[in-house]
């Protein structure tokens, strides 16, 4: 392997919503005696997974195999609602660790089918974040995912509202939403777009060096949406070499010149670091931004009232005072430095 420099895309790796997510899952593996149960993995990203399994998190497909009353989260993907009532029933504590730009598509199809539209939802088939979408209003939505699929929908007597499965690329949505448009003229759409700002910012940092790069090196599991749309968009781009990889160590020898890395929204940034490592580029690596990114989700409303009552207790015991006692603050700590310490 001859490589001469790396183009390290900036943003990359974790968004706010995974961040939130793998910090809230951490907690309740702190906080409870195990086994902690998840229902789907935490986020597409097998690294993550397994570095939870490796604390006893069991991850289910199906809540009703959780015993009842053991704590139990719910993936950032987002549940159908039936999912969700069912973990409340099971009597433990349970935390649902859904985007909030996930929650956002959620709630505009309830609105939209409690007003009698037909929704046509833009998401891949077999998707967890589609199929939680669509459980939301099962009678009154559409999935498409193609222009094809686009043509063949009936000519709809109600209104219709255009949605999307949230991490999509552009150019995934752009065809299929002009096509929608095209065949209902008429055709409700949100107002801030339902595509995520994260998927968004990596397209954009990839794609200001995909052109000009040897090869191309995406991190990040075969089944996250987000980084097989990265790998796309830089084949489209004309990138001459574009590889997916989990991990350092499944990168060929024959690597040279110029490569670029950018991660996936599941992917940690100590397999960013293992990479660079790998390539040992001989004139280092330079970062290539596209825009700044500071966007920051709170931590789920359950696990914030846990982090209060324990906050609470742990003064009233030490003597504190619970007018002035400094409140636990959650961005002070990434995920990536959570994940490295459940390795320890």
């Amino acid at each position: 392997m001859t490589v001469d420099k790396v183009l390290l895309a900036a943003p990359r790796g974790f968004c706010a919503g995974v961040e939130m997510a793998i910090k809230a899952l951490a907690w309740m593996v702190r906080t409870f005696e195990g086994p902690v149960y998840c229902y789907h993995e935490i986020v597409h990203n097998q690294i993550v997974v397994d570095r939870f399994k490796e604390r006893g998190v069991i991850f289910v497909d199906d809540v009703l195999t959780v015993p009842p009353g053991r704590p139990i989260m719910l993936s950032a993907h987002g549940s159908a609602p039936a999912v969700v009532d069912t973990a409340h029933q099971r009597g433990g504590y349970m935390v649902d660790a859904v985007c909030p730009l996930v929650t956002k598509v959620h709630h505009e199809v309830r609105t939209r089918a409690g007003k009698g539209y037909r929704i046509v939802y833009v998401g891949h088939a077999g998707h967890e974040e589609a199929i939680g979408t669509m459980a939301v209003a099962p009678e009154a939505i559409s999935r498409v995912e193609t222009t094809a699929e686009v043509a063949a929908l009936p000519d709809f007597t109600e209104p219709v509202a255009l949605l999307a499965q949230t991490t999509l690329s552009h150019r995934e949505w752009e065809g299929v939403a002009q096509a929608v448009k095209e065949r209902f003229p008429t055709v409700w759409t949100p107002g801030r777009s339902d595509l995520c700002f994260a998927t968004t910012n990596r397209q954009a940092s990839l794609t200001k060096i995909a052109s000009v790069v040897d090869t191309m090196v995406v991190i990040g599991s075969a089944n996250s949406s987000n980084t097989l749309a990265l790998a796309h968009l830089a084949a489209e781009i004309g990138c001459p070499r574009v590889l997916r990889i989990n991990r350092a160590d499944e990168l060929p020898d024959d690597l040279h010149g110029t490569i670029g890395v950018t991660a996936g929204a599941s992917a940690p940034e100590e397999l960013v670091v293992q990479v660079i490592e790998r390539l040992a580029p001989r004139q280092g690596f330079t970062e290539v931004r596209a825009i700044e990114e500071d966007e920051y989700f709170p931590p789920p409303r359950h696990i914030r009232e846990l982090q209060s009552a324990l906050e609470t207790l742990i003064t009233v015991f030490a003597g504190g005072n619970l007018v002035t006692r400094r409140s636990y603050d959650d961005r002070t700590i990434s995920a990536s430095s959570v994940l490295a310490a459940l390795a320890n």
